[in-house]
């Protein structure tokens, strides 16, 4: 089954490589390039996933997965923060935010899918054979 992501990330090359990813695994993948962008569009579409940039400009990604996780209709939305913010405590804080999970840039191709996986609340693909 695939599985609808919201991508909210300022970066196109980052965007681009997520997106191609996920894409070539079966999943469909909407973008955002900021905060407030990103709020809208997960309530007109109510993703399975939300891929969410910290270091966003104007609205950064803590205030945007707060803002998620305190609407009722968007709490249960899983969302995995994919930041360059590597410091010790940066996990924790992402956390705290309201990210179910966390994930580091650079992003590893050859991980990545896995990785947003196994948040996902939908069953992943089928590996091909």
């Amino acid at each position: 089954m695939t599985a609808k992501i919201l991508l909210i990330e300022d970066n196109a090359q980052n965007r681009y490589l997520a997106k191609f990813l996920l894409e070539q695994r079966g999943h469909q993948v909407v973008e955002a390039e900021n905060g407030p962008l990103g709020l809208a569009l997960a309530a007109k579409i109510t993703p399975d996933l939300i891929l969410l940039d910290i270091q966003l400009p104007g609205m950064d990604g803590y205030t945007v997965a707060h803002q998620l996780k305190n609407d009722p209709r968007l709490s249960v939305i899983p969302i995995v923060a994919v930041t360059s913010y590597a410091m010790v405590g940066d996990r924790e804080k992402c956390l705290a935010a309201g990210a179910d999970g966390y994930i580091e840039k650079p992003i590893d191709p050859d991980t990545f899918i896995a990785e947003v996986e196994r948040f996902m609340k939908v069953p992943p693909t089928e590996e091909a054979s």
